[in-house]
């Protein structure tokens, strides 16, 4: 009889603990969502991170709190992120240069871009706009290079960091077009974009959500998008290709990620969730209006993509010779 009991408890404990991962995801969440944006308040990512928060905290019924992070170009949020409880209560936004491309440039990178995090879901794609200030004697991609070309490294670009997709691109860019050009690295895409405005700098690479408000009004003038076909939000602005440098292509993705370890179901909760925000035309016609394009592919295809990209960046970066400290 006593054996029997002690069965019958051992099954009931065996129970709970199987029990426990679906409690979990029923009562998840219990309280607001922190989203750490590695970068800027009021930058391109902020632009469609926030209309995304908004609907997924309604289908959530919790808040996502936005919590800007910057510095390090991404490194600093990336690593806040990374070792966060993984209970779900603290997700962080990976873009293209923060997760793929530091891992090369960097000799120090305080997280792992492949163990340290749980994906999520890539939420949206934008392609970079090539833009210069009005004072640049350059109308289109074909005068920009004659101009670099006959003016060697006086051309200033200016990126949201060392390392940053901007600077990589332009890199690319340049190794492409034959060109030497002088970088100047700011601390995020706002700063970055209100030199520009200014003067101080004459070109950029930058996300169509950070630039084409500018572009709109004329503070800056666009010379292409560097996609493979033009964007319907700025169909008369020609792709690079098309405009003097055939084949460049350049831009960045978004998506949400968990630390490490987060529980499968607490994953899948979010990435429904997600894919439900992204679904509704209030997010996805803002998110269309910036440039960029919703994607919300799942788990795994973003943890593929982004191992993919670690691979193609190290390329670029060992041909251009791009090291940090």
């Amino acid at each position: 009889m006593r054996l029997f009991s002690l069965h019958v408890l051992a099954a009931g404990i065996l129970g709970c603990v199987i029990a426990v991962p679906g409690a979990v995801a029923q009562s998840y969440p219990i309280k607001p969502i922190r989203v750490i944006n590695p970068y800027t308040p009021g930058g391109g990512v902020d632009a469609l991170l926030r209309p995304l928060a908004q609907k997924m905290s309604e289908g959530l019924k919790q808040q996502l709190v936005v919590d800007n992070r910057p510095g390090a170009n991404g490194m600093i949020g990336m690593e806040a992120g990374a070792k966060a409880l993984p209970d779900g209560y603290t997700l962080v936004v990976g873009t293209t240069g923060a997760l793929t491309m530091n891992v090369s440039i960097y000799a120090k990178v305080p997280f792992d871009p492949i163990k340290d995090f749980a994906p999520i879901s890539n939420f949206a794609d934008s392609a970079f706009i090539l833009s210069v200030h009005p004072s640049v004697p350059a109308n289109n991609v074909k005068e920009l290079i004659a101009l670099a070309k006959a003016r060697p490294n006086q051309l200033t670009y200016a990126t949201f960091g060392v390392g940053s997709s901007a600077h990589l691109g332009t890199e690319l860019f340049s190794t492409m077009a034959g060109v030497k050009m002088l970088h100047v690295p700011y601390k995020g895409s706002v700063p970055m974009v209100t030199d520009l405005v200014a003067g101080h700098v004459m070109m950029s690479f930058d996300s169509m959500q950070s630039v084409m408000p500018q572009i709109r009004v004329k503070r800056l003038r666009a010379l292409g998008i560097a996609a493979a076909k033009r964007s319907p939000a700025a169909p008369d602005i020609p792709t690079i290709s098309e405009a003097g440098l055939p084949g460049f292509e350049l831009g960045s993705w978004y998506g949400l990620l968990a630390p490490a370890n987060t529980p499968r179901e607490i994953i899948t909760r979010l990435h429904g969730e997600l894919v439900k925000a992204l679904a509704a035309p209030e997010v996805s016609e803002r998110i269309k209006s910036f440039g960029a394009e919703p994607v919300g592919n799942t788990p795994e295809e973003f943890a593929a993509q982004i191992r993919s990209d670690i691979v193609k960046w190290a390329k670029v970066v060992r041909a251009a010779n791009v090291r940090a400290d």
